[in-house]
């Protein structure tokens, strides 16, 4: 994951190690992880922070500062915490390292954001629930060296900023300690106490209704309102994703900021005043080609805030992660891929690369090879690769895709 979003145009990646951080059963990073991610994202000119952002009990105090001295060691770029206590301890432990406030803090003012700054903090992760127009304020009445980093796509918590003990109370599963069941997801009943066992849906739908469920965020087409608002940073949210996620949201994001960039300094060049960026289709359809609920602006428009999904609380995937590029050989015309799933001749299926449109392809049919070059009909073996003939060049790292 953290390679395909440097590949894919990723400034940083932020990952949580086994400990003390938000995603408890995720696939976390050791140190060893963190070395060799820091290894790779410097080497493309990318950062890598380390999620610290749990609210530690007393008996995590002393471990936890040894493990931030020790990410420190390593060369870890920021350190994301939300305990205020962590920050101090974060000054004395990691005293070079950049320190960013979590969106777990709950910032949802300058007053709190300057004090922030004063302790020592060089970013704040703003709460998911502030407008534009309050981030505008914020960034105005804040010093200018304080960066300010905004969620722009990705999970929402129908608690503030995460601040959920929906799972603690159910099963015992604290959410402030990254073990969160997801609780709001599952469908919810009332029962009438003279009717024991009769349970009736919230809305008219009689399995009953997602009461807490909260739709995801998907700012792809307002990057420009972000950036002009002043945020210095657009964070994706990416909890237990895969690395096609973070390669095709790191693609899209890069490439509307970059929109946006070069727009304004040619505005700037010839006087003009800032007019909305107009994104590419294909940028705008790719928050729609990764695994998602349903989506919202957020509560950056008041006019508009998120809501909850009511219908359903699982996943939407409307497309199919098929395959990796791992080599391509121009003599012979061939793309080498290792297969995910199972790819037929004539599958119409997108290539998905970095900095460009995704490419057509349509899978031929004759020509497929198994890693030994014999002759097969289809591929059929995931976690092996297979060989077939490409016309165009395609680098490594490029990712097939079809309509699931």
């Amino acid at each position: 994951m953290l390679r395909a979003a440097v590949d894919f145009g990723a400034d940083a990646v932020y990952a949580g190690g086994k400990d003390f951080g938000m995603r408890s059963r995720a696939k976390n990073f050791s140190l060893d992880d963190f070395q060799a991610g820091l290894s790779y994202a410097h080497a493309r000119g990318a950062r890598v922070y380390a999620t610290v952002n749990i609210v530690p009990d007393n008996d995590e105090i002393a471990p936890m500062n040894d493990y931030m001295a020790a990410l420190a060691d390593l060369g870890i770029d920021a350190l994301i915490v939300s305990d205020i206590g962590v920050l101090m301890s974060a000054r004395q432990v990691a005293p070079e390292v950049e320190i960013h406030i979590s969106t777990q803090t709950g910032v949802m003012n300058f007053q709190a954001a300057r004090a922030l700054s004063e302790l020592g903090a060089t970013r704040v992760v703003l709460a998911r629930e502030m407008s534009l127009s309050a981030i505008r304020e914020l960034r105005a009445q804040t010093p200018e060296d304080l960066e300010i980093e905004a969620f722009v796509h990705g999970s929402m918590c129908m608690a503030f900023s995460g601040r959920c003990m929906l799972s603690k109370y159910l099963i015992n599963r604290d959410a402030n300690h990254g073990d969160c069941a997801q609780s709001c997801r599952w469908k919810y009943h009332v029962v009438e106490e003279k009717r024991p066992g009769q349970l009736f849906g919230i809305e008219e739908d009689s399995r009953g209704t997602y009461l807490f469920n909260s739709q995801d965020m998907n700012m792809i087409e307002h990057v420009d309102d972000l950036l002009d608002a002043g945020v210095s940073s657009l964070k994706i949210e990416g909890r237990a994703k895969g690395a096609y996620y973070s390669a095709a949201m790191s693609n899209a994001y890069k490439f509307a900021a970059e929109a946006w960039w070069e727009q304004r300094a040619a505005e700037v060049a010839h006087g003009l005043a800032p007019a909305p960026v107009e994104l590419p289709q294909w940028v705008k359809d790719e928050p729609f080609k990764v695994t998602h609920r349903e989506y919202s602006t957020g509560f950056y428009y008041p006019e508009a805030p998120a809501r909850e999904s009511l219908t359903r609380g699982s996943y939407i995937s409307d497309w199919l992660w098929l395959a990796t590029v791992t080599a391509y050989d121009a003599v012979s015309g061939r793309v080498t891929v290792m297969a995910r799933n199972k790819i037929v001749p004539g599958t119409e299926t997108e290539i998905l690369a970095p900095e460009r449109p995704p490419i057509r392809f349509t899978v031929p049919s004759e020509g497929i090879r198994d890693a030994a070059g014999r002759d097969i009909l289809e591929i059929n073996n995931p976690a092996n690769e297979f060989s077939l003939p490409c016309p165009e060049p395609i680098p490594v790292g490029a990712m097939l895709r079809a309509r699931a």
